[in-house]
């Protein structure tokens, strides 16, 4: 019995390790690891890539959503929507900056219901953050025109759909900021932290350089209060090389997916994800619901299934197990269980199988069996 993990990154640097080995050797010879040429290089690439004028790198994801909500000066007593089926730095974000995440049910494709975006807009509401979850992106179109009726700014959580697009543009560029994080499962991942933000507003993009950098332009003179958000050089250099490959790694992972989407299309007790007709999914995670009623009455079916997948070899994820507005965390802006059902259904029943690009048909194989063999 092969062990497959969830992802499995050795990999992926199996096939470029070289070339990423003599690229950071240089960088570490040069003697310049605090941005200079490598950052600015990548912040270009990466930019021409998601198609809009502007890159900001910093130091990860999680400081690309508070630095865009910061530009925009989002603060206390404004409210943003959100999800609350996502990792917490979404919403996290929001509130680091003083202001109120406003949590709305997901629908069948675990992205925001935008029905219900348009109905928790308020009068103190400044801005929505849709996220591309695990690789599926939200409906831009209607998403845009929801937020133009009502003067709303959008940033795009992009974290987990590096390379989705929707109506043939890629996410990051059709909000008016795109927040990445390149943790390294994620599909452009560097060797530890990293994040970037995008825009094409000249202005929003020379605050956000301000406020990395501790609220300053040049020098020792401060015009805010910032923070020290910096992508390193050695990073940079390790994601401008992974970036030229991204594309046919996002192709793999495809392929990874459409195989699951034949292999699992006639079980019973499971609901697969749902593809995209009008975009690119990316597939960061293949995330399929064992639903409740599965096998027998008196175990929890998912956790059941994924404890037997364990055994088998097979290591399965739970992204995520509890939404955002029942933890702890939240519990003062008063969410309360049933609140929103969709959010807290798909936490009980979400199990992600291995994926990443190298996965083998044979590994897919074994992955299937052994589910096949849970559910039985």
């Amino acid at each position: 019995m092969n062990k497959i993990p969830p992802f499995d990154v050795s990999e992926q640097f199996k096939l470029i390790g070289a070339e990423i080995n003599a690229a950071v050797l240089e960088v570490l010879a040069s003697g310049r690891y605090i941005g200079g040429p490598p950052v600015e290089q990548f912040e270009q690439d990466f930019a021409d890539y998601i198609g809009t004028s502007e890159c900001i790198a910093c130091n990860s994801g999680t400081d690309a959503l508070y630095l865009a909500l910061r530009s925009l000066q989002v603060g206390p007593g404004d409210e943003v929507i959100t999800t609350p089926f996502t990792f917490v730095a979404t919403a996290e974000t929001i509130s680091a900056v003083g202001a109120t995440p406003v949590f709305v049910d997901i629908d069948s494709t675990f992205n925001l219901d935008l029905d219900q975006v348009a109905a928790a807009i308020t009068d103190r509401t400044r801005a929505v953050v849709p996220v591309h979850l695990f690789g599926r992106p939200v409906d831009m179109t209607r998403l845009m025109a929801i937020a133009k009726a009502h003067g709303l700014a959008v940033i795009e959580d992009c974290a987990q759909a590096t390379g989705a697009a929707w109506a043939d543009r890629k996410v990051g560029s059709i909000g008016h900021i795109g927040c990445f994080s390149f943790y390294p499962t994620k599909n452009l991942g560097a060797c530890g932290d990293g994040g970037a933000i995008t825009t094409n507003d000249p202005a929003i993009a020379a605050t956000l350089r301000m406020l990395r950098d501790h609220g300053r332009r040049s020098g020792y003179y401060y015009e805010a209060l910032g923070v020290n958000s910096r992508l390193d050089a050695v990073q940079a250099t390790i994601l401008q090389i992974k970036l030229r490959y991204l594309e046919g790694w996002n192709q793999q992972r495809q392929t990874v997916a459409e195989r699951y989407q034949q292999r699992l299309s006639r079980l019973a007790g499971v609901v697969l994800p749902q593809t995209v007709l009008n975009g690119t999914h990316v597939w960061n995670q293949y995330t399929i619901r064992v639903t409740e009623d599965a096998g027998s009455p008196e175990r929890s079916p998912r956790d059941t299934v994924r404890q037997q997948l364990q055994e088998k070899g097979v290591t399965a994820m739970v992204y995520y197990p509890l939404p955002l507005h029942l933890q702890p965390v939240y519990q003062h802006l008063g969410g309360s269980a049933g609140q929103l059902p969709l959010s807290e259904q798909a936490a009980r029943e979400v199990l992600s199988l291995p994926m990443f690009p190298e996965l083998s048909s044979e590994q897919q194989d074994q992955v299937v069996y052994s589910l096949k063999d849970c559910l039985m």
